[in-house]
This record gives structure tokens, C-alpha cells and sequence, in this order.
């Protein structure tokens, strides 16, 4: 059995609250970690210190006052000061989002907003500690934005003629009931999405919402994994195996009630070896 996680968990500043910094440290013991609570009121001095002298692996910060534009990089910088810059430092708690790309330039490893469940903390920490196994790659770019067309030849002329773009081709799938007409943009597509029949879904939605965008595909590298991944934090799938799509490659749509309304799908693509 290998060494377990150490983890050190503080609350800078004045920050009076730390309800959950305690259930994050019971989340993270039972999923096998060494915690080191260090209690209320903490200065980044202290903070570094007691994780220098507990020899701990990752430190998580946990903020509800507003000050972790201060006291976070305040935190990296007195570890860096006594040679432990390389202890990984992240934070939690009551961040706004326009503060995120500030706090990872200053040295923070990754904020853990609000919403953000101990299940995906204990991951990450794990992933990031102690890898046991190749890290899930982040979906690597939009793949394409599908679009609900009546008529595929009457809305072609927008994409070719007023845009410029170039028709890659137009392809039928049955099991979806829907025509496909693939159409490149940079490193990616518009798919226009002709219903073939009465009960294709893009009828369904043509009869509800009219023409316009009707989905999202993001580009994954293993879709069963992706799958699954995402189940564990709660994300529920329309499709939880992936199904045949268009131009040979393997999709799966998540439900709409996991983001936001938002239809998103994911999308492995064919490579060359397989085909």
C-alpha cells in the first residue's frame, strides 16, 4: 500500500466560517488523505510554514471573505521563500469566476468554485499527487456547432455564398433520422441538420424551437472514458453508451438538465489507424 496524501487544509485571513473547510477535510480522510486542519485565521506565514514542517503534498486554501486576491499569492510567494515552491497550492470557497485566471497566473494550481463537488477535489488531487494511470484528457476543441435546418439546400447558400465557407459533403444517418451537411470553418464545422422523416428528433425540435442552433459537439479522445467520468460528478447522459454518428465517428449526448439547458455532444472522430 503506498503512501497516503497529505494534505493541509487553511483558512487565510479573518475569514471567521470554516464549515466547509471541516466537511472538505472529512470528504478528502475518507477518501484515504492525511488532513492537516490548521484552524481559523491563519497568516500566509503560518500557512507555509505548518506545511513545510507537516512534509504535506498539496495545500487547499478555503476563502469566504473576499480577501484570496491577497492571501492566496501571498501563500505561493512565502513558500517560494523557503525553498517549497513546489508544493502545490489550490483554493475553494466563494471565488468569482473573473478572479480565477488572476489567481492561476499567480501560482494557485486550481480554484474549486461553489459548485464544485469533494468527489472532483479528491480526483484531482489524487491525479495530481499520485497518477496511477494516464490523466483524462480535457475535451480538445469544439468539433462542430449542429445546426436545425428545414431545408439543407435552401440554407446552403448562407454558409457558401454569403460566409465563403467550402461544402465538405452531405451524408444521411438513419438511426437519427436526419441529413448532414458538413461544412468547414478553421479547425472546425457547422453541421447543418435536415430531418429525414417525421420522428427525427430535428423535426421535433424544428416543431418546437424553429431552425437555429441545436447543439454543441465537443471533441473527445476517448468517449467511453469521458463517459464515464462524468457520471461520477453527477452529469447525466441522453445516450450512456456511445452510438454511430456522422461521418464515422462515435457520439453521445449529455442531458440538457446536467448544463444548463445547453445540448452538448461529445464526439470521438474516426482516426486514421481505425480506418
Amino acid at each position: 500500500m503506498g503512501k497516503k496524501i497529505r494534505v493541509l487544509i487553511a483558512k487565510p485571513g479573518l475569514d471567521g466560517h470554516d464549515r466547509g473547510a471541516l466537511v472538505i477535510s472529512q470528504a478528502l480522510r475518507d477518501h484515504g488523505m492525511e488532513v492537516i486542519y490548521t484552524g481559523l485565521r491563519q497568516t500566509p506565514l503560518q500557512i507555509a510554514t505548518s506545511a513545510i514542517q507537516e512534509d504535506v503534498d498539496v495545500i487547499g486554501l478555503s476563502s469566504l471573505s473576499g480577501a484570496h486576491r491577497t492571501l492566496f499569492p501571498k501563500v505561493v510567494e512565502e513558500l517560494k521563500k523557503r525553498g517549497a515552491g513546489d508544493i502545490p497550492v489550490i483554493g475553494g470557497g466563494i471565488i468569482p469566476s473573473e478572479d480565477i485566471p488572476y489567481l492561476m497566473e499567480k501560482g494557485i494550481k486550481k480554484i474549486f468554485t461553489s459548485g464544485s463537488s469533494t468527489e472532483a477535489l479528491a480526483e484531482y488531487i489524487q491525479q495530481l499527487i499520485d497518477p496511477k494511470e494516464k490523466t483524462l484528457t480535457p475535451p480538445k476543441k469544439i468539433s462542430h456547432i449542429g445546426i436545425a435546418v428545414k431545408s439543407i439546400d435552401q440554407a446552403l447558400s448562407l454558409y457558401t455564398d454569403g460566409f465563403g465557407l467550402q461544402l465538405e459533403g452531405v451524408e444521411e444517418v438513419a438511426d437519427e433520422g436526419v441529413k448532414v451537411a458538413f461544412i468547414k470553418i478553421g479547425e472546425t464545422r457547422f453541421e447543418l441538420l435536415e430531418p429525414i422523416h417525421e420522428q427525427s428528433p430535428i423535426q421535433k425540435f424544428l416543431d418546437t424551437r424553429g431552425e437555429g442552433i441545436h447543439h454543441i459537439a465537443l471533441d473527445v479522445d476517448d468517449i467511453k472514458a469521458r463517459i464515464n467520468y462524468m457520471k461520477k460528478h453527477g452529469i447525466t447522459f441522453i445516450h450512456e453508451q456511445p452510438k454511430q454518428g456522422a461521418n464515422d465517428s462515435q457520439i453521445a449526448f449529455i442531458h440538457p438538465n446536467s448544463t444548463g439547458k445547453v445540448l452538448f455532444e461529445l464526439c470521438q472522430q474516426r482516426t486514421e489507424e481505425e480506418g
